[in-house]
């Protein structure tokens, strides 16, 4: 590409302030909110990576560069989960302004792992002497997708609005059942470098591999992985539509159970599944007739049950759980939560004063354990994740790979969430957006039982095929068919997305040392 001669006579134009390059990358980042549900404007997330990239590659140090990484991401975080101010504020009582500042300084933590990220990647650019091709392709895709994937486990992790979310509906879906959601963010980003080659001499090529990517995408999604296994079941999801500032009013919850317990029993299903703590109280101080009477009706009908309630093994061990009560009697069954979560379900250590600032009925639950079983309905086995377990697609996957209690694989996945919370705001589209992506990864249709939405049927390709409108009471009834096999995914998680960004990586490291060889030694 030939560039024309800058006039002597004309100053040179100025460089652009580190703080100029900040709020630009900071907009990029707040405006790829609009990349995931209920938007699904996927093509603003590969634009935003596209200006990041851009900025950081004529950033002049590596403070610079990574304060442009963490504008990014601070704006991306902020803008993407503002609806946690509604729990704070509005149902936890949190003062405005203190509650808008959490917001913000949470924005401001996740743009640490940008500012490593970039800062990183300017660094090792410039110490291998990078040319533009292997650091658009190689060298800043790897490293921003390799510290989304640090992002959703360090410190229990916080793995919402990854990048690759944007894409359970783009060209790249079809990879997602081999390299998960980091593994779409990484391809995304990789795009987003070769769309910088475009006034490069080598754009031909980088248009080629962008192309090529999606046209890769668009074919794998018609391979099937998974295939059909014994009859459908029939299920009826329950939304209850609690108002949250309800849910734990003393004078409601005899209600609340009264509302449950005549939806339950409103009609036979083969699964009956309640969303989250439905029930408030522990199973010994319900009601003696509550459950039996219940359990009588599923007896009759031939109908099994998922209840979300809270129990406990002793004084000091509580646990978000859901217990399944079978058909034909014999024990029940019970799945407790292990990923809770930080300020909600456990309190980290030394902030036990900003849980205090909140008229929230938060405490340390206590986790279940990593593997569970399933729960076995017909030909069907049912395996419940709680609310926000769902974005953890590994730990999914490692349980779909190595059942408990020698059982077979899960045949379909269920979660029950209570979100209200958050009000009628941008999380619910994007839970279900999240909740896609595992049945994407997994190839197993999910269930969603929710109190206030979104209650729906996802199949294995990753579609909603049912849904119920949100914030209404209702019951959405179905058949549904389970899944078996195993994608790639599943068997290797995130270890083959781990092992191409590595390689992505060394073959950075590998042009450099090349283009070092082939320079003429000084004299």
């Amino acid at each position: 590409m030939r560039f024309r001669r800058a006039n002597p006579n004309h100053p040179p134009k100025p460089q652009r302030s580190t703080r100029g390059r900040m709020l630009i990358t900071g907009l990029a980042g707040a405006l790829c909110v609009f990349a995931f549900a209920p938007f699904g404007w996927w093509p603003l997330e590969i634009l935003g990576l596209a200006t990041l990239f851009y900025q950081v590659l004529r950033s002049t140090s590596v403070k610079s560069a990574a304060l442009i990484g963490w504008a990014f991401v601070a704006g991306w975080t902020a803008a993407g989960i503002h609806w946690l101010y509604v729990s704070m504020h509005t149902y936890g009582g949190m003062p405005a302004p203190l509650a808008v500042a959490a917001v913000l300084l949470l924005g401001a933590a996740m743009g640490v792992y940008g500012a490593l990220a970039m800062g990183g990647a300017w660094w090792l650019r410039k110490r291998w002497t990078l040319p533009l091709p292997a650091a658009n392709l190689l060298l800043f895709p790897a490293v921003w997708a390799l510290f989304e994937w640090v992002r959703g486990w360090l410190f229990t992790g916080f793995p919402w609005l990854s990048s690759g979310y944007a894409h359970n509906n783009s060209p790249l879906a079809g990879f997602a059942p081999i390299i998960g959601v980091y593994g779409l963010g990484w391809l995304a980003a990789v795009i987003a470098g070769a769309l910088l080659l475009l006034l490069h001499r080598t754009r031909l090529r980088a248009a080629a591999l962008a192309v090529g990517l999606c046209v890769a995408g668009i074919g794998l999604s018609f391979l099937q992985w998974t295939y059909p296994e014994g009859k459908p079941i029939t299920v009826r999801l329950l939304q209850g539509n609690i108002p949250q500032d309800e849910k734990f009013n003393g004078a409601k919850v005899l209600t609340t159970m009264k509302l449950y317990q005549d939806a339950i029993t409103a009609a036979p299903a083969d699964l009956i599944a309640t969303p989250e703590t439905a029930i408030i109280t522990l199973p010994q101080q319900l009601p003696p007739d509550y459950l039996p009477g219940i359990a009588q009706f599923l007896n009759q009908t031939n109908s099994n049950l998922i209840l979300g309630i809270f129990t406990a093994d002793s004084q000091t061990a509580y646990f978000n759980s859901v217990i399944g009560i079978p058909a034909k009697g014999g024990s029940y069954y019970r799945y407790d939560k292990h990923h809770l979560v930080p300020y909600g379900e456990f309190i980290p250590y030394g902030f036990r004063w900003f849980v205090n600032l909140m008229s929230i009925p938060l405490g340390d639950m206590t986790s279940g354990r990593d593997l569970q079983p399933a729960f076995p309905v017909k030909d069907q086995r049912v395996l419940p994740n709680i609310c926000y377990e769902d974005l953890f697609g590994e730990e999914i996957a490692a349980q779909l790979n190595h059942p408990a209690l020698d059982q077979k694989p899960a045949t379909m996945l269920l979660n029950t969430s209570n979100l209200a919370w958050f009000g009628d705001t941008i999380a619910i589209p994007q839970h279900l957006q999240i909740s896609q992506m595992r049945t994407l990864e997994t190839g197993r249709p999910m269930l969603r039982a929710t109190n206030t939405g979104a209650t729906a049927i996802i199949n294995g390709d990753g579609k909603v095929v049912q849904q119920l409108p949100v914030n209404t009471f209702g019951t959405l009834a179905a058949s549904v068919q389970g899944m078996a096999g195993s994608t790639p995914f599943i068997i290797w998680g995130n270890k083959l997305f781990l092992a191409l960004t590595a390689l992505s990586l060394a073959g950075a490291w590998f042009w450099s040392a090349r283009r070092s060889k082939n320079q003429p030694k000084a004299a």
